[in-house]
């Protein structure tokens, strides 16, 4: 018996090594992690859309005859899927990438700068003719130009990756890196969602509630229609409409959500943490003088 389990432990052993070797990101256990999040959420959408078509009879008749109607569910269900992905993909927007892009647009004005200046004592003897772009800001420059004057460089230097943040910046302890306009970090997408790929976000949750919506409704017509013919179908189908529900109501409220952030221009950790933030500290105590001013000119 412990013959069978060592030859096991070291057939699994050898099978993980050989994953990793092939894919590297296995090893890194948050992201083996994510990508088995990603792998169970694309299994629940096959999952859900296989047994509707599987059970549903109706539904195939149905697209014998009205070909679009099924054309349309499908395509939104690729979509989602595809936006999904995208989204999971995308950069958030990390400061280190806005600072290497600052500093690398400083040496080329620097370059364009010397090569002008050369041209023009060439031509003109000892004049040298300055150019507009030749003594570009640095990134701290640019960083605390967004800061009330007095704002120290320390009080806006993350301890983590040691840069400097520019406002709506916050540094992910996940993803160890500093994000702009930081929102929340998604488990299911298995990234940050910021300044880069907010917008995509919301179109995904958005793709995702129309998708859920549309699912239930065909599953609601299904038991509708067969809630007598064969129980263990309705059962199953039952179980997946009670998860789909919870899932819509999540859905929905988070789409309502995050569009109120966007109307109103706010992020999830603003919001949250107002009270920790000074720069909107500052904000609130600005508009509240405002209305006070407000006030007294009505009365």
């Amino acid at each position: 018996m412990k013959m069978v389990v060592s030859l096991c432990r070291s057939f699994r052993d050898r099978a993980l090594d050989r994953c990793i070797h092939c894919f590297p990101c296995l090893s890194d256990p948050a992201r083996r992690s994510s990508l088995g999040l990603k792998v169970a959420l694309v299994m629940l959408h096959l999952i859900y859309a296989a047994i509707l078509f599987l059970f549903d009879s109706d539904l195939i008749e149905k697209t014998k005859k009205e070909p679009w109607y099924t054309g349309f569910y499908l395509l939104l269900f690729f979509a989602t899927l595809v936006q999904y992905f995208i989204t999971s993909c995308s950069s958030p927007g990390y400061v280190l990438d806005a600072m290497r892009t600052v500093n690398e647009t400083n040496v080329i004005c620097k370059k364009s700068s010397t090569a002008s200046k050369q041209s023009a004592s060439s031509n003109n003897g000892s004049l040298i003719v300055t150019v507009d772009g030749s003594n570009p800001a640095s990134w701290t420059k640019l960083v605390m130009d967004m800061y009330p004057p007095g704002t120290s460089v320390r009080s806006c230097t993350c301890s983590y990756c040691n840069v400097e943040q520019p406002p709506r910046a916050k540094h992910c302890y996940d993803c160890d890196k500093c994000v702009l306009q930081f929102d929340h970090h998604c488990v299911w997408l298995g990234t940050c969602i910021g300044q880069g790929n907010h917008c995509k976000f919301w179109w995904y949750i958005c793709e995702e509630t129309a998708l859920c919506l549309w699912t239930g409704i065909l599953y609601i017509t299904y038991l509708k229609a067969n809630i007598s013919r064969a129980w263990w179908k309705d059962a199953i189908m039952i179980l997946l409409l009670i998860v789909l529900s919870i899932s819509i109501i999540f859905i929905l409220l988070l789409l309502i959500f995050h569009s109120y952030l966007v109307i109103t221009n706010q992020t999830t950790y603003e919001l949250v943490r107002r009270r920790r933030i000074p720069y909107l500290r500052l904000v609130g105590y600005f508009l509240l003088f405002i209305l006070f001013c407000i006030m007294e000119l009505v009365h």
